[in-house]
Formats: C-alpha cells, structure tokens, sequence
C-alpha cells in the first residue's frame, strides 16, 4: 500500500478576540475558530486588559501574550491543543503574580 504525503498549508491568523471564556481568530482564508479559554490557563486567569494586549508573531502563524509569556500557534489551534505547561510551571507563574 502506498501513502501519499499531503503539504497542508496552514493559514494565517489576521485578528483576535477573546471573553472570559472564549478565544476566537479569524483566518486569512476565511474561516473563524473559536476555543475554550480554559485550555489556556495563563489567558484564563488574565484581565480582560491583558488579554486584549496581543500582537501576531510568525506572519501571523502564532499570537504572543507579552504580559503573559503566552504563545499559542495556529496549528496548535486547528489540532485541537490546549496547553502543554505543566502545572508545577502554571502555579509558579500564578504566584509570580501575586507578589507583582
């Protein structure tokens, strides 16, 4: 049996929105996805300020939280990814945070 290899090009995020439950982007090719804020425990525990702070990074192929150390890809996005931090790194950030 033969397996053909397919070259998906992924598209480009062009905007950015998210509530307090919710991150939405909207795609260069049209299309609109939205995810659980849960599955990024670092937007989720962010003010609605520093969630709306974001800037696209890679020609749009990934979002940056500055304020957050927070990247999220699109390919994570369309795979279906939540969050690869490891809880022992999320609770340190998190009390990172109080002491600010």
């Amino acid at each position: 049996m033969n397996t053909l290899a397919i070259n998906i090009e992924l598209p480009n995020i062009h905007c950015v929105q998210t509530t307090e439950d919710t991150l939405t982007v909207e795609l260069d090719d049209g299309r609109t996805l939205s995810v659980p804020i849960a599955w990024y425990p670092r937007l989720q525990h962010a003010t609605p300020e520093e969630r709306e702070n974001w800037r696209l990074i890679g020609g749009g192929q990934g979002i940056h939280w500055e304020s957050l150390d927070e990247d999220i890809s699109i390919q994570g996005i369309i795979a279906g990814k939540s969050s690869g931090e490891s809880q022992s790194s999320f609770k340190k950030w998190l009390e990172s945070r109080k002491i600010e």
